[in-house]
């Protein structure tokens, strides 16, 4: 695995690098030798928070986790990304997602699911176009924390989102 790690006002030192790469390491049996690992450590604050990111084909694995200590947050947020690999191994391999990312060790051996994806409600609704603020605008009307809509501009179908500090994102499709 390869490690790219970013501090964001906080200093990487070689005790939080060796750390990371570590605990992430133990990852490392479900991965290709050539997988790339994005971690970014932050303070605010109290609060201590590492956001690790890894790109495999078709897909992206990813975790956030905050706590009073950075240490502590690196131990969760490797306990989570091990719980989804788990969870979610046999629907990105045996789709064919992502499974030239994952070994082959990880690919082949069976885990039992926690928990089975039950959809439990399913809504059909009008898209209509407009723009990506107007989207916004509607969303926070209805109290959502996320919008589905066909993007005036583009044609295409997009989502906005709220993010943490009251901000929006923006999901567009790429083809």
């Amino acid at each position: 695995m390869k490690f790219i790690i970013v501090g964001r006002n906080i200093e990487v030192t070689e005790g939080l690098k060796s750390a990371v790469e570590e605990k992430i390491g133990k990852l490392e049996k479900y991965f290709t030798p050539d997988t790339e690992v994005r971690v970014t450590l932050s303070v605010e604050k109290d609060r201590q928070k590492i956001e690790v990111t890894i790109p495999v084909k078709g897909s992206i694995i990813r975790s956030e986790q905050v706590s009073n200590d950075m240490y502590v947050s690196i131990d969760l947020v490797e306990e989570i990304i091990e719980r989804q690999l788990k969870k979610y191994k046999t629907k990105l391999v045996d789709k064919q997602q992502a499974g030239a990312s994952f070994s082959k060790m990880f690919a082949e051996n069976d885990y039992m699911e926690d928990e089975e994806i039950k959809i439990v409600r399913t809504k059909k609704f009008d898209i209509k176009p407009m723009y990506p603020e107007d989207a916004c605008v509607q969303m926070e009307l209805l109290g959502h924390n996320f919008f589905v809509f066909n993007n005036a501009e583009t044609d295409q179908v997009n989502v906005v989102y709220k993010r943490k500090g009251d901000t929006y994102g923006l999901i567009e499709p790429e083809y």
